[in-house]
């Protein structure tokens, strides 16, 4: 683990000296050497100085070497403009190394600073390299909701410390039932990932976000939420069994409503901003089923939404590019003029709504299997969830790719290998990880 941090904090100087292409190439090297290295069990590895991976960890730790190189790649236009490019340079890796750190953390309290020293660098993406003015009002919703849930979190864990004397994953145990306890430490996780009724900073945060911002945003911050989730279930077991039915029912709620709000959605990102609450309140209620189908679906959604929802807000930003507005009444009948880039749309929105080959198929059928053998009653807002899916991505597909060309179109750029490169970085792990989606079940 030592070592991947050094090379990390080597790279750092190399910031501000504007080496994009290096940077991206040794993030795509070390995901591949952390891909190589992968271990057949389920039991920690690399321990270094507080530092490890069991396979949660692992894949975390490898979504987010991939996004963070491919968010490089997407932000070619703060390169080629020269628009502070080296200072968005350094705020990137001192992301990907708080990210690193984070998932990488062995004990409850190193987790927590990470957790908490990752929003400052994302908070510094949307307020500087976003798009208007009310980035300032998104940046501070996305700090403040995360610092207001986070500040009972850290008393929790100083009073978990004195009840046991640990803080270590490994030998977090004893059966907390307090309630106040239950609600301290897990609001915060529930606020990144986000639970409906806490979620509003999400979908502003997108909004006023530059690419990149929505890439890390959507790929991996709230996955945080989850993998904070998987982490401290275990020592609520008994009382979340009392009491997750009402969170599970939140999320499914809450999910049916965010779908319908995406049916009246005009703004291309906020569309795909208000999807990814309705797929990651998927994930939390299998999750906090906390039976093996669920916890292995929750993780293997949390890798498809990262992959699939950062396709989409790369899409996005490519029709942005090209027509100056994300607004779904200009950005229409681009089939006619870039019909290779409307297959994109096509491949990516039908990985939104669970069509196979795509991980979010699999992932998608075994939340299904946690959520109705916990309650069959979930079926009937599972069957409406899953059609409601599929219209807001249908009519995300069908509004942008046809109809009447906008007229204000004067001049237009087909696209570039490296936007096509981009695409398909992201399509290709998520519609192959599914012929090994066994791996992802190993851990529980």
């Amino acid at each position: 683990m030592m070592k991947f941090i050094m090379m990390m904090l080597m790279l750092m100087p190399l910031g501000f000296l504007n080496l994009y292409w290096l940077i991206q190439f040794v993030w795509l090297l070390m995901a591949f050497i952390f891909l190589m290295s992968f271990s057949f069990n389920y039991s920690y590895m690399y321990l270094s100085y507080g530092f490890g991976v069991d396979l949660v960890s692992y894949l975390m730790i490898i979504l987010s070497f991939w996004i963070c190189a491919l968010m490089l790649m997407a932000s070619w236009k703060i390169y080629s403009s020269g628009f502070w490019s080296g200072t968005f340079l350094f705020v990137m890796l001192s992301l990907m190394l708080s990210l690193f750190m984070t998932f990488g953390a062995l004990n409850l309290f190193v987790f927590y600073i990470f957790f908490e020293v990752s929003l400052i660098p994302t908070l510094m993406l949307i307020i500087g390299w976003g798009y208007q003015p009310e980035r300032l009002q998104a940046g501070v919703y996305l700090l403040f909701y995360t610092l207001l849930a986070s500040l009972p979190m850290m008393i929790s864990i100083f009073f978990y410390y004195k009840l046991y004397g640990s803080l270590d994953f490994y030998f977090l145990k004893g059966e907390l039932i307090e309630l106040v306890l239950f609600i301290c430490m897990n609001t915060v996780f529930f606020v990144k990932i986000p639970l409906f009724f806490v979620h509003l900073w999400l979908p502003k945060a997108h909004v006023e976000a530059p690419v990149s911002g929505s890439m890390i945003l959507a790929g991996v911050m709230l996955k945080l939420g989850g993998y904070g989730l998987m982490r401290m279930m275990v020592i609520f077991i008994g009382l979340g069994m009392k009491i997750n039915f009402f969170f599970i029912g939140l999320s499914l709620m809450g999910g049916l409503f965010v779908s319908l709000i995406c049916l009246r959605q005009s703004d291309i990102k906020s569309l795909v901003a208000y999807s990814s609450v309705s797929h990651m309140g998927l994930a939390l209620g299998g999750i906090l089923t906390l039976n093996f189908w669920g916890m292995s679906g929750g993780l293997m959604m949390m890798i498809a939404h990262g992959l699939c929802s950062s396709g989409l807000f790369c899409l996005a930003n490519i029709n942005y590019e090209r027509v100056s507005s994300r607004s779904l009444f200009l950005n229409k009948g681009l089939i006619n003029l870039v019909p290779s880039l409307s297959l994109w749309w096509f491949l990516f929105i039908s990985s939104n709504m669970a069509a196979p080959p795509s991980l979010n198929l699999m992932s998608e059928i075994m939340l299904m299997n946690s959520l109705i053998s916990f309650d069959s009653l979930n079926m009937i807002m599972l069957m409406l969830l899953s059609f409601f899916a599929a219209a807001y991505s249908l009519y995300l597909y069908s509004f942008s790719q046809h109809g009447k060309l906008f007229n204000g179109l004067f001049s237009f750029k087909t696209g570039s290998m490296r936007e096509y490169l981009l695409l398909m970085l992201h399509w290709l792990p998520l519609n192959l990880l599914i012929v090994k989606g066994d791996l992802m079940c190993i851990w529980v």
